[in-house]
């Protein structure tokens, strides 16, 4: 499985939304707080772009001489339509100041936010991550086209994903149930089986572990074709 380290830095590096709380500020409106980009440094420091005008700057760049504590609260949201579609939340904490080195589009400043404490609550558990580890974790290759690839799925794969559940064991029963893809990493499927009764996730892992998008095909065949061969056998 995937550390909370790499789920971590994951989350940091998709797509997911991010607002960026200072003290202070909690009446500034939810969009002037939500970075334009983002980007995790080899160092573990984060980059987030904003407008100039925006009041995280202009609270960054009066207070340079201070430490600027933030914290960068990132809500991950599944791509797909399925109930309780919030997979998990990050939090990362630390000292906020501007980053002049970084060259921005104009009208636009990046901020460092240099990171103290870091904590997860997703999918698979919730607790704080060390910072060492999410400095040094790396975002899942499979990042930057989970979205699609799990909207694919839901739209093109409904009957292969629907053999799934006959390697979830008695979860499943003898009710039909419509499977949904909930998320997808390097080392296996998540998929959200709903019906009649209460939802429930079943996690489904590769024979091996997918180094490239260029893997996963090969990887979600032998998934399918193992469970075709549960759900009619012989």
């Amino acid at each position: 499985m995937p550390s909370a380290a790499e789920r971590t830095r994951t989350l940091v590096q998709s797509t997911a939304s991010a607002a960026l709380l200072i003290p202070g500020l909690d009446g500034a409106r939810q969009d002037e707080m939500t970075p334009r980009e983002r980007i995790a440094g080899s160092d573990g420091d984060l980059f987030l772009l904003f407008a100039a005008d925006s009041p995280a700057v202009r609270t960054a760049t009066h207070a340079e001489a201070d430490d600027l504590p933030a914290v960068l609260e990132i809500t991950d949201v599944a791509p797909v339509a399925v109930p309780n579609r919030i997979r998990g939340r990050a939090w990362v904490s630390g000292w906020l100041t501007t980053a002049p080195e970084l060259p921005a589009r104009p009208g636009c400043v990046w901020l460092r936010l240099e990171i103290d404490e870091v904590s997860l609550d997703d999918l698979w558990g919730a607790g704080p991550v060390e910072a060492e580890a999410f400095t040094a974790a790396r975002a899942d290759p499979l990042v930057a086209h989970e979205a699609e690839l799990l909207q694919h799925l839901a739209s093109s794969h409904a009957e292969q994903l629907g053999w799934l559940c006959a390697l979830a064991g008695d979860a499943c029963g003898s009710v039909p149930l419509r499977a949904v893809p909930l998320a997808l990493d390097r080392f296996g499927l998540r998929v959200r089986f709903t019906g009649e009764g209460p939802a429930f996730d079943a996690r489904f892992e590769f024979l091996s572990p997918v180094r490239a998008q260029e893997d996963l095909h090969r990887a979600m065949h032998a998934l399918f074709e193992v469970a075709y061969e549960a759900a009619n056998p012989e």
